[in-house]
């Protein structure tokens, strides 16, 4: 397996200057933020590290330069957006970038790009699952035709009214995995396999992990801790009673999760993901926050 981090995290560092740190800090890998340039409403959104809207033959080989001048590899580019948004002309927005993520992975020599299938949080699975029917085939034929695996990362995107009652991500869970891939069997799509997202769900990674292994095409390393007494007050119908940690400062065990990866075989990338507020404070903060995070990973990793 591979050490990395999500770029997100160093949103106002150039795509040299992410590189550059993840040399200096012994990391081998790193997964590119890919959105259209300009603002988002969304934390960890909206970061651009790799511009692919008018990717040209230029700009993939200066990127391939940093790469190899930095000896960091990418591990996937991400771009995580909700492509069946209520919105018909947003979706299609949507997909047409998301399409320019894939063919701008193997121009820079990447054979992976991590993103959501999307909801629409106030539509019924069934109706959500026929949106997707309509707005997917035709992502996955670019990915199949690029040759690149898209990783679909998990996360139910359900942390606020804002998203209540059904979230704006639709496969959260095995059992709704095992009928997305059915549904497209092609090989192109796998899982962005992330613990921090099943331990609030009360899910068994380890289980999850030995059931879809084959499947797992990158792996996010993030924790969630669990606040009981809010878990109490309020239930699991409730909000804001799971809040995102570093590696080893919530409730997902990681040897565990390590554990059954390597006996699936992954050797893949795991890329650190911060999205604890207890270290935004300050650019340093968030580089403390993946130094820690590597320390931490670093004893299940050889």
């Amino acid at each position: 397996m591979h050490l990395g981090f999500v770029s997100a995290i160093l949103a106002d560092l150039t795509l040299e200057q992410v590189l550059a740190f993840a040399a200096e800090e012994g990391f081998a890998c790193v997964e590119l933020m890919c959105w259209p340039p300009g603002t988002s409403n969304r934390r960890y959104a909206g970061i651009t590290h790799v511009d692919v809207s008018q990717f040209t033959d230029e700009q993939a080989h200066h990127v391939r330069d940093l790469v190899k001048v930095h000896n960091v590899a990418i591990s996937a580019l991400g771009y995580y957006p909700n492509p069946l948004e209520a919105d018909a002309d947003g979706r299609a927005v949507v997909a047409g970038h998301l399409k320019k993520v894939i063919r701008a992975a193997p121009m820079v020599g990447v054979n992976t790009v991590n993103t959501f299938i999307g909801r629409d949080h106030a539509r019924s699975v069934d109706d959500n699952w026929n949106l997707m029917r309509d707005i997917w085939p035709g992502i996955l034929k670019a990915a199949e035709h690029a040759g690149v695996r898209v990783g679909i990362e998990h996360c139910p995107m359900l942390f606020s009214k804002d998203e209540w009652p059904g979230g704006k991500n639709l496969p959260v869970s095995p059992a709704l995995w095992r009928k997305l891939f059915t549904e497209f069997p092609t090989k192109s799509l796998g899982l962005n396999f992330d613990p921090s997202h099943l331990v609030w769900q009360f899910i068994d990674d380890a289980r999850a992990i030995r059931e879809f292994g084959g499947r797992i095409v990158h792996v996010h390393a993030k924790d969630t801790r669990i606040d009981h007494d809010k878990l109490y007050d309020h239930g699991i119908l409730g909000l804001g009673w799971h809040t995102p940690k570093l590696p080893g400062l919530g409730d997902v065990d990681w040897g565990r999760f390590f554990s059954a990866l390597s006996d699936t075989g992954y050797d893949g990338p795991v890329c650190i993901e911060v999205e604890d507020r207890a270290y935004e404070g300050s650019l340093e903060d968030r580089k403390r926050a993946l130094r820690q995070s590597k320390r931490y990973l670093e004893q299940f990793m050889s």
